[in-house]
């Protein structure tokens, strides 16, 4: 008895849901994008994750992670799988905490469908996204998070039908603008809403 998947079932439709079930879908990073974006998926039906990160929780994480205080020193995706599968307990969900590099990226990610860049450096993104088109995944990325106000600026940037960028493309984190959850948040939900797109198809 899953309530989870029996609501969707309601909700979305058996068709619909056993189509979220087969994508796998990597997420690189276990921050504030990567860890509400993979929780937004779960809530959604998606099933079958891999997520990749080397990073521990730290208490400065907390302002806009999917993370709690007793978490505090675990590796974050070791604490985000105990975490999502109290949502769903019967994810497929691959967790891994080797530090991502342009040698090691593309296979790590290989077997994933779509992916999802969920980075705070700009280098890692960029080689992250480059893989990505490589090897022809759909990739959806962030730039432009930090701050607060002005929600509305952080856009959908449609750059081609493999290729969505989120964010204002602006706003870097500093200490007058440090990343926080609000907008942090409303990023993460629309890379999670672009990967339910791709896969769903667009709703009328």
């Amino acid at each position: 008895m899953n309530p989870l998947i029996n609501s969707l079932k309601k909700t979305l439709g058996e068709e619909r849901l056993l189509r979220l079930t087969r994508v796998k879908i990597g997420i690189g990073g276990a921050g504030g994008l990567g860890s509400n974006a993979a929780m937004h998926l779960v809530r959604s039906g998606c099933q079958n994750l891999l997520i990749v990160d080397f990073d521990r929780i730290e208490p400065s994480n907390l302002n806009r992670q999917f993370y709690f205080a007793d978490q505090v020193g675990w590796f974050k995706v070791e604490a985000l799988a105990e975490n999502l599968k109290r949502i769903n307990p019967e994810l497929q969900l691959g967790i891994d905490t080797t530090r991502i590099t342009k040698d090691n990226v593309s296979s790590l990610f290989a077997d994933c469908d779509l992916w999802i860049e969920a980075f705070d450096k700009a280098e890692v993104k960029k080689f992250f996204v480059e893989a990505a088109i490589r090897l022809g995944k759909q990739v959806v990325s962030a730039s432009g998070l930090a701050g607060w106000g002005d929600a509305d600026a952080l856009t959908t940037h449609q750059i081609n039908s493999k290729l969505v960028i989120i964010g204002d493309l602006k706003s870097e984190a500093a200490e007058h603008k440090p990343p926080m959850s609000p907008r942090v948040g409303i990023a993460a939900a629309k890379e999670a809403d672009t990967v339910l797109t791709w896969i769903l198809g667009q709703e009328a």
